[in-house]
């Protein structure tokens, strides 16, 4: 089941570079529209899967609808929109969506309770149909192949950072900080529990203190949107990638009594880091071609995400929690990529 799942990721980030393209170059209605068939699809292919074979179909499907229809789908439509001025809508984007595990899990759960998870899958596409659907379709329709969208001319006045021309370098080493943060962040939400017990805690703890993961990720994002909004994505980015390690710090300082904190953190860094994979790109590279270039920037990302369930339950397994310092070291390796990145206001340099 998590080979399938797995693999649904790689061949999102296979497809991710395609779907920028298309909504750089007709906008984010049609494929997002797409995406929502796409998911219905490949859900109902799950809810007839007989065996292996059906399972890893389905989850093709999936896979291909999560490459145009999530996040950085979103964010490309948005930049397609409203250009450099996409940093708001993009954190309001994703400040609603913290809120998705909330609803979906319990609602997935009931589902599963109530007509199995075959029924489970049927529920979830009929409502990427009836909901889903007619929501993208409300999206402005844009002409094909537009250089600009019209409301750059008024983002040009936004209190956004101004980019400058990146060496050829920050695009790999933006990469790799997504892919090493994205990493973590599979890591965690996949072995979380089994991690704290490593340190002491009890499994009740450890999947009680799970929880505060959704409300620390929002927490960052209401901060993000008030107080953080006019500062550089850049200073976002870092303190979403130092949250991690100093967590992790605590932990191996004082072990169980410290659950809370590194959870908190864990979170807080996740909250940040999911806007910062929109607002970043477009800090530093501007809103030209931001769909392709957030394709290609999150194909290594995807895959390191891919991998992140079976490389570091492995970990876990062999070390216990001697695995808290691969997972501290992955962070700060992230935290210094970005410190080797400048970036250029009207002003100084950040």
């Amino acid at each position: 089941v998590y080979l399938a799942f797995s693999g649904a990721l790689v061949v999102s980030a296979v497809v991710g570079p395609a779907a920028g393209r298309l909504i750089d170059r007709l906008g984010g209605r049609p494929v997002l529209m797409a995406s929502n068939g796409v998911f219905a699809l490949g859900l109902l292919l799950l809810a007839l899967a007989q065996g292996p074979i059906g399972l890893f179909v389905g989850w093709a499907m999936l896979g291909l609808a999560m490459g145009g229809g999530l996040y950085e789908a979103a964010f490309s439509t948005l930049v397609r929109l409203y250009g450099a001025a996409a940093r708001s809508p993009i954190t309001g984007i994703t400040l609603i969506a913290g809120f998705a595990s909330t609803v979906g899990w319990p609602l997935s759960a009931w589902l599963d309770s109530q007509f199995g998870w075959r029924g489970a899958c049927v529920a979830w596409a009929v409502l990427h149909v009836l909901v889903g659907l007619p929501l993208n379709a409300l999206l402005p329709r844009l002409a094909p192949s537009a250089d600009a969208p019209a409301a750059l001319a008024a983002s040009a006045a936004a209190p956004a950072a101004v980019p400058t021309p990146a060496a050829a370098w920050v695009a790999p080493a933006l990469s790799l900080f997504f892919g090493l943060s994205m990493f973590l962040g599979t890591a965690m939400a996949t072995h979380l529990p089994q991690l704290l017990q490593s340190v002491g805690a009890t499994l009740a703890v450890a999947i009680g203190v799970g929880a505060l993961i959704g409300p620390a990720q929002v927490a960052a994002r209401v901060l993000e949107f008030s107080l953080l909004r006019r500062i550089h994505p850049l200073v976002s980015a870092r303190l979403s990638s130092l949250a991690h390690p100093l967590g992790i710090a605590a932990l191996l300082l004082f072990g169980a009594p410290m659950a809370v904190l590194f959870t908190v953190l864990h979170g807080a860094g996740n909250g940040l880091l999911t806007i910062a994979k929109g607002t970043l790109p477009l800090a530093l590279f501007g809103a030209q071609g931001y769909g392709a270039r957030q394709g290609w920037l999150m194909l290594p990302a995807r895959v390191a995400q891919a991998s992140a369930p079976f490389a570091f339950g492995l970990a876990l397994d062999r070390w216990g929690a001697g695995a808290l310092w691969l997972s501290g070291g992955l962070g700060l390796v992230a935290f210094a990529t970005l410190l080797c990145i400048r970036a250029q206001r009207a002003g100084p340099a950040i």
